[in-house]
Parts: C-alpha cells; structure tokens; sequence
C-alpha cells in the first residue's frame, strides 16, 4: 500500500539536518503488524527527532506501554491477536497516554468506537505524513498542557518546549539528554520550592535510586555547565545545603551578574 509523503525535496533535507543535531526526544510507540507501514513510519519520525518502539500485536503493546512508557502511541486496529479498540481499552484502564489510531477502517461506528473507548484521534490510511506529524504534535501539546497547564514552561531566558522537549537560554537550542531534560522539567514544574534529595530521585529516577545523592549531583552539575553563566556560582539551581535544591523564580530576564 502506498502513502502519500507530501514533502518536496527541501522539507526532507531539513529535517535529516535536524535529526543529525539533536538528541532523540518524546518515545512513540508504534502499534502494527504490515512491514511496510512500520519502516515507513521509523524512516519519518527518526528524522522528525522521536524515538521510536515498535510492536506487532496488541498484548505486546500494553506490555511495552508499562515498560517504556511512551510519549505517545500510534495504534493500528487491525492486529494478529487482538483489537486494536480492546488495547484502547486496556491501556485507558491505566494510563492517559495520547493514542492515535491510524487505520483502514473508515466507517463512522469503528470511529466512534475507538473515540468513545479513549483514543485522542483516528487517522485514516492511506495518510498525507505533514497532516499525520500534525496530529502527533497537536497530541502532544494537548497532553503537555493537560499535565502543567501550558505546552511550555518558562523562568527568566529559560525556556522549555514540552512538545519537543527542547531546551532554550536566551533562544538558543541547548543540547540535553532525555534524562538531563527530565531532570530540568521537574525544577522548572517546581520553580520556588525546595526540593529534597529523595524526592528529586524517586520522581525523576524512581524509588529503587532515593538514595543515590551522588548520582544526583553529577547531574545537577552537567545541567549548570548549561544554563549557568558561572556554574560554580549558579543562579537557577540553588543548593539547599544537607537538604535538596531550589530553582529560583525570574519573572523576567536574569541578570547573570546578580
């Protein structure tokens, strides 16, 4: 089956030339058993900066739902073992995660159902891949704002785009790994408060790393190197001596010199 790509030359090398610079960001999980389908769709969203896990069958799928805990899902119905609208259902029991549903099945009762069962929206195959990334996007910005409120976070001349998991100081795109960027989102969420050691590395890591301080630090300092002008004397990231940290609050632009 082929799949309109409604993209010109220009558009492709763009995107291969932002694929190159960055980090891999949001994990979508792709859900569907054609080969063609699945490569087409890895080819897109590798160049477009998500990272990709693929399943062929729905059991699969809830398991890797629990296990990678994607961004966001891309669902086919038609599956070898199962419904596509039962792994709906039983992802929905648990999670909120955007699924889109992309699909053959064009009838409004199969709409319906997979609407009514939980899904944030159904694409129909074949699919135009800017109005599909589209989707993605408005998924993902939706999903954001239901979370914080707003589909970024700012303090001072620092930026976060939830949507694209991007990092800015002064407008300019800083590199983070996915882990740095948890990290970060977590002080900027929690701008103001005083964060303790433990609860940082039960929220960012999980309970099994609490107590590993150590590993905390080494993180806070790749973070200061930065954001901060002068890390040895930082201005976002305070530390809370024998306590946590604290991500002061710039209504405005910072003045580093302060």
């Amino acid at each position: 089956m082929m799949h309109s790509l409604g993209m010109n030359q220009s558009q492709v090398v763009f995107r291969v030339l932002r694929f190159l610079m960055h980090e891999k960001k949001n994990t979508i999980l792709v859900v569907d058993d054609e080969p063609q389908i699945q490569k087409m769709l890895a080819i897109l969203l590798d160049t477009e900066n998500f990272r990709i896990v693929e399943s062929t069958c729905g059991k699969q799928a809830i398991r890797m739902c629990v296990s990678t805990k994607p961004d966001l899902i891309l669902l086919d119905l038609g599956l070898p073992d199962m419904d596509g609208k039962d792994v709906i259902t039983a992802i929905r029991d648990w999670s909120q995660v955007p699924i889109i549903v992309l699909s053959v099945r064009s009838s409004d009762e199969e709409i319906t159902a997979a609407l009514n069962m939980g899904a944030n929206d159904y694409v129909m195959k074949p699919f135009n891949v800017d109005v599909l990334l589209a989707r993605i996007n408005a998924a993902l910005r939706s999903s954001a704002v239901h979370e914080t409120g707003e589909p970024e976070l700012r303090n001072g001349t620092l930026r976060m785009d939830l949507v694209r998991h991007e990092v800015f100081l002064k407008d300019k795109l800083l590199g983070f790994t996915p882990k740095e960027y948890d990290l970060l989102r977590h002080f900027m969420v929690n701008r103001g408060k005083m964060l303790t050691h433990k609860e940082i590395l039960r929220k960012v890591w999980g309970a099994a790393h609490s107590d590993d301080t150590t590993y905390l630090r080494v993180y806070i300092g790749q973070i200061r190197e930065k954001i901060e002008e002068n890390p040895t004397l930082p201005v976002f990231i305070k530390t809370e001596p024998g306590i946590g940290y604290r991500m002061d609050v710039f209504p405005h632009a910072v003045s580093k010199a302060a």
